[in-house]
């Protein structure tokens, strides 16, 4: 029996193309960032902010990786080799190419992971590591991060009276 647009189900073609779309087109908005090329709105930035996860202990640290150093995170080695950052404009976006190596005493060291890491989407490329979760926060410039937004204007220093008839404190009910 032949399934076919008659009975309701798509013909070959267009469910290849039906499937194309979901998985693939979405993958070519996020590769012109991978490449460097037509990474328009994307500024490239000297540290990248990484957070690791002890699963063990389950302590979180927050880390700086200077692009082109190495860092250390208990056993493992992590390099960046690029940062980006969206403009400010668009959707919040950092992107970093990261290579991250083990070192165990008395082994040869041995690289656990080599691609791009997006802030957005942390579970997208993670490393799969038994004790250790590492992913990207943020792409920052050598003074920091963005200068936060201006507070609020403080309260009064001096607290108002009460008025007439009314004590400061609760009153019973």
């Amino acid at each position: 029996m032949r399934l076919g647009p008659a009975l309701g189900a798509p013909a070959a073609p267009a469910l290849i193309i039906a499937v194309w779309a979901r998985l693939a087109a979405p993958a070519l908005v996020i590769m012109p960032w991978a490449n460097g090329a037509g990474a328009a709105g994307m500024t490239a930035e000297p540290i990248a902010v990484m957070q690791g996860l002890d699963k063990i202990t389950a302590r979180v640290s927050r880390f700086d990786v200077p692009v082109g150093k190495a860092a250390n995170f208990f056993t493992l080695s992590i390099v960046v080799r690029e940062c980006q950052r969206s403009a400010p404009e668009d959707r919040p976006e950092n992107v970093a190419f990261v290579e991250i190596y083990e070192n165990r005493p008395g082994e040869e060291k041995t690289r656990l992971f080599s691609g791009w890491m997006f802030s957005s989407s942390p579970a997208l490329s993670a490393l799969e590591h038994p004790v250790y979760d590492l992913n990207l926060l943020e792409c920052k410039g050598p003074g920091g991060a963005a200068p936060p937004p201006p507070s609020a204007p403080s309260a009064p220093s001096t607290p108002k009276p009460p008025a007439p008839g009314r004590s400061r404190g609760n009153t019973a009910r």
